[in-house]
């Protein structure tokens, strides 16, 4: 049985591509596998291998011993599963660490406001809320919060048209948005920010 980490956090990289090889050889001497994105924005990545090899990486991350900046804020998620989940260790430099590709988008400097698990049923029960699920699809598919606004998403990139074709009219209106580890949302709240 192996330890999963799924991580990331937005924050600027200094140099990404000096990171990558850093992080590479610091991932194969812990036998971790898996793929992790580095960017000028940030670092998003799901890697597996044995618990203290985990544990190692998260700790090493978050204090700046591997790659710089110190990422102290890291989203970081653990899980369990069979030994066999990835074959290979991926690191990969990106422009983006979870593609958008729109300019006005960054989470840098602006994203929504974060809301606590206890008060997400008050906020979603809100008639004059719009709950809109920034999911592709297939995660879509496997269960939503009722009355949500699925784009219909095959990738998070077309998120950017549906939102000029379906809420561009809706501005000042409260959204209430959710995904599956808040990488989506982060991109998705600073887009609709920005846009107004």
């Amino acid at each position: 049985m192996h330890k999963v980490a799924a991580f990331y956090q937005f924050l600027p990289i200094p140099e990404p591509a000096e990171q990558v090889g850093l992080l590479r050889a610091f991932c194969t001497r812990l036998d971790l596998r898996g793929t992790v994105l580095i960017a000028p924005e940030g670092i998003n990545g799901t890697l597996a291998g044995p618990a203290a090899g985990i544990d190692e990486l998260a700790a090493a991350l978050r204090n700046g011993s591997i790659i710089q900046p110190a990422f102290e804020g890291l989203e970081l998620k653990f899980s369990t599963a069979d030994s066999g989940h990835f074959d290979r260790l991926k690191i990969k430099l990106k422009r983006e660490i979870i593609t958008f590709g729109q300019p006005a988008c960054d989470p840098l400097k602006q994203v929504g406001t974060y809301v606590a698990a206890q008060d997400w049923n008050a906020l979603i029960s809100d008639p004059e809320v719009i709950v809109l699920d920034t999911r592709n699809d297939f995660e879509v598919s496997m269960g939503a919060f009722q009355g949500a606004i699925n784009p219909g998403l095959t990738s998070f990139s077309e998120f950017a048209g549906f939102v000029e074709a379906r809420l561009s009219n809706r501005q000042n209106t409260k959204i209430a948005m959710y995904c599956t580890g808040g990488i989506r949302c982060e991109k998705a709240s600073s887009f609709m920010l920005a846009k107004g």
